[in-house]
């Protein structure tokens, strides 16, 4: 008996497949899909939960000094005239920052390799500045797993809503519980 469904494609398709659906049920938050493949979405998704549950509190925070150029109200680096050149101005700036411990790394890591990278609009799509890439590592660490400390496994819910008119499927909606 197979390990996993095939869910009639190649390999490389069926990995695409499965990536970007976990990639939408993390971003989203539920997603609607035929009942194997749900399947197949809901083991990877739960281990990956798992992962970001287990190591959602292994880091040490640390101060960091650094330089940053100085800026007036337009938005414009702040300039002075030092031996007859013009010169941007630095402030230097404490900041906590956030140092993974070498399992929160690799847990890290082994999410990046299946979630791909997912982009944010805040409205029109054609202006750079309403696009935001959203760090999904992250989510799973500070949104998902403090959600889901005290439960042991079982983060994910199938519900079943009835066949597909076009072939007969059965669909189902995956979410987060």
């Amino acid at each position: 008996m197979a390990e996993y469904r095939k869910l009639g494609k190649t390999s490389a398709q069926r990995k695409a497949l499965l990536r970007s659906q976990v990639t939408a049920l993390i971003t989203n938050g539920k997603i609607v899909t035929t009942e194997a493949r749900a399947k197949e979405v809901k083991k990877i998704a739960e281990g990956l939960i798992a992962l970001a549950v287990r190591e959602k509190d292994n880091f040490e925070t640390v101060k960091v000094t650094r330089k940053v150029a100085r800026r007036d109200k337009d938005g414009k680096y702040v300039k002075e005239v030092v031996d007859g050149k013009k010169k941007t101005v630095y402030d230097e700036v404490e900041k906590d920052v956030k140092k993974d411990a070498p399992t929160r790394l690799h847990a890290r890591r082994q999410m990046l390799k299946v979630f791909y990278d997912v982009t944010e609009y805040t409205g029109d799509k054609q202006i750079k500045k309403n696009r935001k890439s959203v760090n999904l590592p992250n989510k799973m660490f500070d949104e998902i797993a403090p959600k889901y400390t005290g439960r042991n496994g079982g983060y994910t819910r199938i519900v079943k809503i009835g066949q597909r008119k076009g072939d007969g499927a059965m669909e189902v909606l995956l979410e987060l519980v």
